[in-house]
């Protein structure tokens, strides 16, 4: 192995997500990380972005949401807010649902996505 590994070093440029309908996912996301949606790819697809983390988000007309927790999840994404009350209500408010299995006790609560996707919300800084 050489000194200089940067041709093995990376970095991830972008995470992409697929559901129903690509640009509402995007606009759901990007209200609830308050990012802009910064690039449209027609009706099917958005890109969102902070500045430092991008996400693209994809219509797939054949898409189906994991039936979770049955389901084994191939990805999720885990959210930090100040206050999670507060960030559970606006996402509600948002198009996100709250299903009944809540295996993160106090740490962490499951939504789902508009599209049926499950994803994290827990306090900042809390990591587990």
């Amino acid at each position: 192995m050489t000194e200089n590994n940067a041709a093995a070093t990376g970095a991830v440029k972008c995470a992409a997500f697929w559901g129903h309908d690509g640009k509402a996912l995007a606009d759901f996301y990007a209200a609830a990380l308050g990012w802009k949606v910064t690039q449209t790819f027609g009706d099917t697809a958005a890109m969102i972005s902070d500045g430092a983390t991008t996400y693209v988000f994809y219509t797939a007309e054949s898409f189906k949401a994991p039936n979770w927790p049955e389901d084994e999840l191939v990805f999720h994404l885990d959210l930090a807010f100040a206050d999670v009350e507060a960030a559970e209500q606006r996402l509600v408010e948002l198009g996100a649902t709250k299903p009944a299995h809540q295996p993160g006790g106090k740490h962490w609560t499951v939504l789902l996505d508009p599209s049926g996707q499950p994803f994290c919300i827990s306090a900042a800084g809390n990591n587990g």
